[in-house]
């Protein structure tokens, strides 16, 4: 069994970005090695998220409005007392998912028709990274 793991660096010029990573992701299975395996893609901060969706920036704007709606910035979380401002990012991360793992067959990612890979970034602004982890054969 082989093994492989890649960093990719991020700092967004806004605290709320969307990062298209399938091209990143696909060349470190390609550097892998791996033709059958699995491929684990994790934001390593709990204010960010790695997602599957399709690559549509009307999907991301109403995913960008459902999560506004269901955490939204406000100034009087709890979170907030220890002198950080970022409580809603926390929470936007707990609805979208932290990590996806993904398939590997014949040397490359198997995704559906419309599956694209995403970083979402809820409080950005400085460096964050994102690991790839790939095992198999």
């Amino acid at each position: 069994m082989k093994t492989y793991t890649k960093y990719l660096w991020f700092n967004t010029p806004t605290r709320r970005a969307v990062v298209h990573i399938t091209e990143q992701v696909r060349e470190a299975v390609r550097e892998s090695g791996v033709k059958e395996g699995l491929c684990l893609v994790s934001a390593m901060h709990l204010t960010a998220s790695v997602l599957i969706q399709d690559n549509e920036s009307g999907l991301h704007e109403d995913m960008w409005q459902w999560l506004e709606r269901l955490a939204p910035y406000r100034p009087d979380y709890k979170h907030h007392r220890t002198g950080e401002d970022n409580a809603d990012a926390h929470l936007k991360n707990l609805l979208t998912h932290l990590q996806v793992v993904l398939p590997i067959t014949n040397g490359d990612l198997d995704l559906g028709p419309w599956q694209e890979i995403f970083y979402f970034e809820y409080d950005g602004q400085r460096p964050k990274r994102v690991v790839v982890k790939i095992i198999g054969e």
